[in-house]
Formats: C-alpha cells, sequence, structure tokens
C-alpha cells in the first residue's frame, strides 16, 4: 500500500513553475489522504498568490506523479486558501534558495 511519505516523496519532484522550487519545501502541501488501501490519493494543497495562473500545471504534475506509484488508480487534487500560503510555510532549504532568487 502506498505511503504519505511515498506520496510526499514524489511530489518533491512537482516544482512550481515560476520559482523552481518543489511544492513540499515550499509548504504548499496541505494534506495528503490515501484511501481504499492505496488506490486513490487525495492531496491537498494551496497556490503561493491567489490569482496565481498556473495551478493546472501544478495539478498536473501531481496527478503524473502520484499516480505513478504502485497501487495509485486515482487521484484528487484538492485547491484551499485556508489558511492563506505564507514564506514562513518553506523550509529553511527553500528559504535559503528564495532569499538569493529574491
Amino acid at each position: 500500500m502506498v505511503t504519505e511519505e511515498q506520496v510526499r516523496t514524489v511530489l518533491m519532484d512537482v516544482l512550481d513553475p515560476e520559482i523552481q522550487i518543489d511544492i513540499v519545501n515550499l509548504g504548499m502541501v496541505y494534506g495528503i489522504d490515501i484511501q481504499d488501501g492505496g488506490k486513490r490519493v487525495k492531496v491537498t494543497v494551496t497556490l503561493t498568490t491567489m490569482g496565481c495562473p498556473l495551478f493546472d500545471d501544478i495539478k498536473e504534475q501531481i496527478i503524473e506523479k502520484v499516480s505513478e506509484l504502485e497501487g495509485v488508480e486515482e487521484v484528487d487534487v484538492e485547491l484551499t486558501f485556508d489558511p492563506p500560503w505564507d514564506k514562513e510555510m518553506m523550509s529553511e532549504e527553500a528559504k535559503l534558495v528564495f532569499k538569493y532568487l529574491f
């Protein structure tokens, strides 16, 4: 059965197209819900800005990467802004990269 850790690991390959830092280290992954013995995975994410036009790209990447895990048949991506994303949600590594980029 697929684990939350496995899902989180493959999500580290999903990059925010503008920043080029993965969505896990950016703190954009709010939840991973594994259902039906691992056949269905729901990933709850947010965006760094509310009006970000790149959600569809990020969603497609999430579905593609999580679907590659053994046993996963369905991937649902839910978008939320509660709570709103903040730079403090980033990992220390991402904060360091972000600091040099911006």
